[in-house]
């Protein structure tokens, strides 16, 4: 778990749901709640609401026990409590964990939309509220203005993308950055990658996977694929070395 503050907890690996929609996304999804994942992560632009909201519903799992974010598309910026009811009337929810800005408005950071989401945070529409694809400019923007940071940061990051200046300036401005794409943005042949995997007796995608959590990173894999979704929650029964992670830090 990861504290994004205000009694807040985020689990550290959860499901993406990108492209997965219709009976074959809600087939995902219910397996991934049954497998154990407790966070979802979806968004208005990936038109999965819905489904999401109708596998947690039928899981049998309590509102409380699944962590489920969504995101804002830019394009609505100006319609934020508009858009976030109807998320929560997709979800069957009256909150959600964790709310993103999906991308920069017009590439700017815009204290209007993140004056709207901190006000539906207080409103108690979503528990925390968060942003994706910022720079550390445009969220010391947002904290300069309003007093108030983005408890997280959602980016694309994988060993080949690692910046350590960039995750050093999030950790330094107290924003908790969380990992998209870790799989797509890996090359999982890499012979580095490979050699650590037999080591381990794991695949090339759970090391990736356990690199992120060394770091203290969350993340975020998606598969439609049952195997591929259980493998990538299976990451907890070993542990890289330190040598190992910077081995995969230089990819």
């Amino acid at each position: 778990m990861v504290d994004l503050g205000g009694g807040v907890v985020m689990p550290m690996v959860g499901f993406g749901t990108w492209q997965l929609r219709g009976r074959r996304g809600y087939d995902a999804i219910r397996y991934a709640l049954e497998t154990g994942y407790r966070h979802i992560d979806t968004a208005t632009m990936y038109r999965n609401e819905d489904e999401v909201g109708q596998a947690v519903q039928e899981s049998g799992l309590d509102r409380g026990e699944v962590f489920i974010t969504t995101k804002l598309p830019p394009e609505r910026a100006g319609r934020e409590r508009e858009t976030i009811e109807a998320s929560l009337r997709a979800l069957g929810t009256s909150y959600v964990d964790l709310w993103l800005v999906h991308w920069p408005p017009r590439g700017r950071a815009s204290l209007a939309v993140w004056r709207a989401f901190l006000a539906a945070r207080d409103a108690g529409l979503c528990r925390a509220v968060g942003v994706s694809n910022y720079s550390a400019r445009q969220i010391d923007e947002l904290l300069k203005e309003t007093g108030e940071k983005p408890a997280v940061n959602q980016i694309p990051w994988s060993p080949s993308g690692h910046d350590p200046a960039v995750l050093a300036a999030m950790r330094d401005r107290g924003v908790v950055l969380e990992g998209y794409s870790p799989l797509k943005g890996t090359r999982l042949r890499d012979p580095v990658l490979a050699e650590i995997a037999s080591r381990h007796g794991v695949t090339p995608a759970q090391v990736v996977l356990r690199w992120h959590l060394e770091h203290g990173i969350p993340v975020i894999p998606k598969s439609a694929t049952p195997d591929r979704i259980a493998a990538n929650l299976a990451i907890t029964d070993f542990a890289l070395t330190p040598d190992e992670v910077a081995r995969l830090d230089r990819l």
